[in-house]
């Protein structure tokens, strides 16, 4: 009996779980046991690697083939011009949802204070951490790119920067930003529905056959993925220390049920008001790409997997699937933007900032410009968030960050599977509202 591919990934998580647990206490003697483990975790993260590199490798074809293909399928500018407003008002309204409700809770659970006043033994925490070389090059980074961001206007004018690169392919693929490939895709595409149709049919069968040629490639890739996922996950669960969590338990628990509450509660009701779809059912269809996403803790590297799923198992048509799930990878982050906002306003807690309802509403709207457009790849939020501690003159971010850091591969992985199943919601109302037959509720 063939066991479906979600169960496939379930129990790889599980079992490398498991296997992470064992190797912790294996490798805490130096002898053959803890050279046998770093042996095993080495190779887990070249695996893992691997597997990742595979799925983003076929991303930037992917992303051009499907919007092209699907814009030219919509019939003129004027079919492209309404699904492109029901889209990113879909994404905007969502996003904002999410950063309110995170804004909520951080105010109503306080996790950086304790009794009213700064938490102590999370100031402590923060300061006697001792970053890996690899957490200093990463807020380093991080630091470099915030301080040329400090002002709303420098925030908002990167945004549209991002979108038009002065190159398309150096963007997508060295920097890890869709957007401006997104844009580029557009254009092209915008451009070839103003030629006749007898000039441009042979260019349009050549993207809609590459589309079909990428999704039986994704198929092929994704049949690794219960060995990769589990290639992922051990040297994950085996590198994580349990003194920091500890510490920041209460900031941990703030930002997972923050995320658990847009997951499980407010997306399922948006979807059943505007798409009359039974939230259960678009779980279940959606499954495979939400333990993929929180697998890799990569929108991006997902994106196959969502256009499979969305398509296959929720019925969502390939010309809405291919527009607006790409956008979404890009734009649509969600659990992205709630994570940065509670942050912030932890970090604010935690160094005894008083932070007033007008400097939290400029961190909301930090959130939603920031969150937009941030590669979709493992602690690329990094970056927002330092822009957002940097112009909200917060001091200790650079020490905050690296804590947080410590702890982040977590909730980057349900922060991302969260972003992931926000995006198929969209794909979902969007289809429903232009008279396709998807899930019913």
């Amino acid at each position: 009996m063939k066991i479906k591919p979600h169960w496939q990934i379930l129990l790889s998580l599980v079992l490398a779980t498991l296997m992470g647990l064992l190797f912790r206490g294996m490798g805490k003697e130096p002898g053959i046991a803890t050279d046998f483990v770093n042996g095993v975790i080495m190779t887990c993260e070249v695996v893992g690697k691997l597997f990742l590199n595979l799925l983003k490798m076929i991303i930037v074809p992917l992303v051009v083939s499907s919007v092209i293909a699907g814009i030219t399928s919509l019939h003129g500018v004027k079919g492209f011009g309404r699904l492109l407003g029901k889209t990113t008002g879909f994404y905007a309204v969502t996003s904002l949802l999410a950063i309110c409700l995170g804004l909520v809770l951080v105010n109503v659970i306080q996790p950086g204070l304790s009794d009213g006043v700064p938490n102590e033994t999370v100031r402590a925490a923060f300061d006697n951490h001792e970053a890996t070389d690899e957490e200093k090059a990463k807020v380093e980074n991080a630091k470099s790119e915030g301080d040329s961001q400090k002002s709303f206007f420098a925030q908002l004018s990167g945004f549209f920067l991002r979108m038009v690169p002065t190159n398309v392919a150096s963007a997508a693929a060295v920097n890890g930003q869709m957007l401006g490939l997104i844009f580029f895709s557009i254009l092209f595409a915008v451009a070839m529905t103003r030629l006749p149709l007898r000039q441009v049919s042979p260019l349009r069968d050549f993207f809609v056959s590459l589309n079909d040629v990428m999704i039986v490639l994704t198929q092929a890739i994704m049949a690794l993925a219960p060995i990769g996922i589990y290639a992922l996950i051990v040297p994950v669960v085996y590198k994580t220390g349990g003194e920091l969590y500890l510490a920041l338990g209460k900031y941990f628990f703030t930002v997972l049920l923050a995320l658990g509450l847009h997951l499980f509660v407010v997306m399922p009701l948006v979807i059943k008001i505007l798409a009359g779809v039974n939230p259960l059912d678009h779980f279940r269809a959606m499954r495979t790409a939400l333990l993929t996403a929180f697998s890799t803790a990569s929108s991006s590297a997902t994106l196959p997997v969502t256009m499979r799923c969305i398509q296959d198992n929720a019925g969502v048509s390939k010309s809405t699937a291919s527009f607006t799930l790409p956008l979404g990878a890009t734009v649509n982050m969600d659990g992205t933007a709630l994570y940065e906002c509670v942050a912030v306003i932890f970090v604010a807690q935690v160094m005894g900032v008083d932070m007033p309802l007008v400097a939290q509403f400029m961190v909301v709207i930090s959130a939603l410009l920031t969150s937009v457009g941030v590669a979709g790849i493992p602690s690329a939020s990094l970056v927002a968030i330092m822009i957002i501690l940097t112009s909200s003159n917060i001091p200790g971010a650079e020490t905050a960050v690296i804590a947080l850091l410590a702890v982040d591969r977590l909730l980057d992985m349900s922060r991302t599977a969260v972003n992931v199943f926000g995006d198929s919601c969209c794909a979902l109302v969007i289809a429903k509202s232009e008279g396709e037959k998807v899930l019913q509720g």
